[in-house]
């Protein structure tokens, strides 16, 4: 009888969970990175190269958050990519 309730299997909790565990760390720090971001609204002056930029300090480190995370999902990307050619062979 395939659709007994004893063929049940029990239940993870749901913080037990491999991707809730993996995924707890980077909202916690997204969250208080973003506190601290929105609390500077300060102008201030940025050099990009040549030109000098002034624009709220919030805006600043927002664009340098995102592009921490881009580089951070491009590392992870590729190694899983390198993880998975390496099973494959």
């Amino acid at each position: 009888m395939a659709g007994t309730s004893t063929d049940q299997q029990p239940r993870t909790p749901f913080l037990s969970r491999p991707g809730v565990r993996r995924f707890t760390p980077f909202v916690v720090i997204t969250a208080i990175a973003l506190v601290f971001i929105f609390q500077n609204r300060t102008d201030t002056k940025i050099r990009l190269l040549v030109p000098e930029v002034t624009m709220p300090l919030w805006g600043a480190l927002l664009i340098a958050w995102a592009l921490g995370m881009i580089a951070c999902a491009f590392v992870r990307r590729r190694r899983r990519d390198r993880r998975t050619r390496q099973h494959r062979a």
